[in-house]
């Protein structure tokens, strides 16, 4: 399956206690994330707060989304942690009947590339589903081991949220000459945090797709952006992204974690009943909230006034 255009990262919505997922609110989440067009959803991973959740939960919101995407768009369900315990999510989301999973990074420890492939063997070989490889943070690729991944037939792809765009360059350079039978379908998606800060670099290397976490609050602003890339319409982009995106990307640096508990906050003045993050991440003071709350005015006053001209 080809994983183009602009894609889904949702949210896992918590009860006010925190104590347990709101399952009607997950399911109402989801079918608002389909109606903005995405060409696929990546559930239970960074966005969705994989490391939050219990097995049982992990399971169920991965069966949930399968249900209601019935079949529309492919479901992605992030697998993270330890080798065993990314091997078990693995088989968990292929039980739920997930199309696919994204590998996140190995929990705490640090290899070489070359051990890192040897995880992705361990976690994905014979696993029954395609997984594309999260490359972020202690989890680093060099050409010599993108182009390792070729070998192991269920890795579909290699998903970069480093933002070391010459490094990418050289992994997609290497993986498409390196004359494997694979190299021609292999796939590479931006997923940076606020991949739209970076959409065009990273298409200009043959990375076109990318994840957008404002698709989860503000779905007219992030489609709307994703048509003015795509379209080379630099007028609409612009004015996007001086209006939203750099404010919210800088508001978004204001403290760690934010990546996942700003884009929390998003959705629940969007008038989603999402809750909070969990520990360890905190949700945002008031002060943040209001801030956010006027970048996404002036950045629904700017598309308004592009779409005036």
């Amino acid at each position: 399956m080809r994983l183009d255009g602009l894609l889904s990262f949702p949210l896992t919505p918590f009860t006010a206690d925190r104590a347990d997922v709101a399952w009607p609110v997950l399911s109402d989440h989801l079918e608002r994330q389909l109606a903005a067009g995405p060409t696929a959803l990546f559930v239970a991973c960074g966005t969705g707060e994989l490391t939050a959740l219990s097995a049982a939960e992990y399971e169920r919101v991965v069966a949930t989304a399968v249900a209601v995407t019935a079949g529309r768009v492919p479901v992605f369900a992030g697998v993270g942690g330890g080798p065993q315990v990314a091997r078990e999510n693995l088989a968990a989301a292929r039980r739920a009947g997930a199309d696919g999973a994204l590998l996140l990074p190995p929990y705490l420890v640090e290899s070489t590339p070359a051990g890192l492939v040897e995880h992705v063997r361990w976690v994905a070989g014979g696993g029954g589903l395609p997984v594309v490889v999260y490359q972020r943070a202690n989890a680093v690729l060099d050409p010599a081991a993108a182009v390792a991944l070729l070998d192991i037939d269920e890795v579909a792809g290699i998903k970069d949220g480093r933002g070391d765009v010459d490094a990418m360059l050289r992994i997609v350079t290497a993986i498409r000459h390196s004359g494997h039978r694979r190299a021609g379908g292999f796939q590479f998606l931006n997923g940076l945090p606020t991949a739209e800060l970076s959409a065009a670099a990273y298409a200009a290397i043959g990375v076109a797709a990318y994840s957008s976490a404002v698709l989860t609050f503000v779905p007219d602003i992030a489609t709307a952006f994703h048509a003015a890339v795509t379209a080379g319409d630099e007028a609409t982009a612009g004015a996007l992204l001086a209006a939203f995106y750099l404010p919210f990307a800088a508001l978004r640096a204001q403290a760690p974690g934010y990546a996942v508990a700003l884009v929390k906050a998003g959705a629940r003045l969007s008038g989603q009943d999402v809750g909070g993050v969990r520990p360890p991440l905190t949700d945002p003071p008031p002060e943040h909230e209001r801030q956010l709350a006027a970048i996404v005015e002036a950045g629904r006053a700017a598309l308004a006034e592009v779409r005036r001209g």
